[in-house]
């Protein structure tokens, strides 16, 4: 991918920056959730490349990349044109056509992508059912073929599949110069009107030597980290039967995190279950002693009961 933000051709053969991306974009049919999926051998990918909104569309421009095909193609989605003439009408007034790369998909799974005939072989996209692939300074052109049967093929929810895509793609060569940094949005079926609650996924690997495995990492928080959400939702109506659910389903997929342990601790003493809890709070005590002080804190705020005897069980953990 070449990165330059303006629009008028000169200015982008004035000063060209080569750099390789290949990225989907993609509706789930089964629950309409709609994301992008990017990695390139550049900085801070996600930054420029993926935009995406919940009932809406989303969007990966890239090549010679002009960002404002992100929020462009979203407002004119909005409007209610669809991802085609979306597409169409931002490359109808750009001059610098020829360089550019999208993909957009629409809330509907209607789906667009270019490729400009001067964008850096191997270079190239594809289009399938909800989703499109494209790749530019490959090292074969097999690249995006790839990424599209992998897509097809792959199970789980949308944010696995697109990943599988991203794999897929750097099994087949990949960015000719290498990898960089990755990026994964996913956004809701229908707009709540509240963004932040509207992202399922927003994760972005600004630098790293392997960014796909990376990033998979971070999926694998995002997904904990969702169930620690929804437990502290249960702790603040104090409902601790479901805090105590949620933070184990948490700590399940992240056995190793201090954190998920002592929250799922303090859920399960709170509903009068000490015992599975003590190797929960010996666990958070052992990573950090401050977890221990943490514990005081937390009757005075309505986080533990007020109950001595239970204060003074749980500060005897070794």
């Amino acid at each position: 991918m070449w990165m330059l933000a303006s629009v008028v051709a000169a200015s982008l053969f004035a000063s060209p920056r080569p750099v390789a991306t290949y990225s989907i974009v993609a509706r789930d049919p089964a629950t309409g959730t709609i994301g992008v999926a990017v990695q390139s051998h550049w900085f801070s990918v996600g930054s420029v490349v993926s935009f995406a909104e919940a009932g809406v569309g989303a969007v990966a421009t890239q090549s010679f990349v002009d960002p404002s095909y992100g929020p462009l193609g979203l407002a004119l989605m909005r409007t209610g044109r669809n991802a085609p003439e979306a597409l169409a009408a931002l490359l109808a007034g750009d001059s610098g056509r020829d360089v550019r790369q999208v993909g957009m998909v629409d809330a509907q799974g209607r789906a667009a992508t270019h490729t400009g005939n001067l964008c850096i072989p191997a270079a190239g996209g594809q289009k399938g059912e909800g989703y499109v692939v494209q790749a530019n300074l490959m090292d074969k052109p097999t690249v995006w073929p790839a990424m599209a049967r992998a897509f097809e093929a792959a199970r789980g929810d949308l944010a696995e599949r697109m990943l599988a895509a991203l794999d897929a793609a750097e099994a087949e060569g990949g960015d000719i110069r290498g990898r960089q940094s990755a990026a994964l949005v996913v956004v809701k079926a229908v707009s709540t009107g509240r963004p932040w609650v509207d992202r399922l996924f927003d994760l972005r690997v600004e630098d790293h030597p392997e960014p796909l495995r990376e990033i998979r990492r971070l999926v694998g928080l995002q997904r904990a980290y969702t169930h620690m959400g929804q437990g502290d939702d249960c702790v603040a109506i104090k409902d601790w039967a479901c805090a105590e659910r949620e933070y184990g389903r948490a700590l399940e997929l992240q056995p190793g995190h201090a954190e998920m342990a002592f929250w799922y601790a303090v859920a399960l003493a709170s509903n009068g279950r000490l015992e599975p809890a003590t190797p929960l709070f010996r666990r958070a005590f052992a990573a950090d002693p401050r977890w221990r002080e943490l514990v005081q804190r937390l009757p005075g705020v309505e986080q533990l009961p007020t109950d001595e005897a239970l204060m003074r069980a749980i500060l005897a953990i070794r």
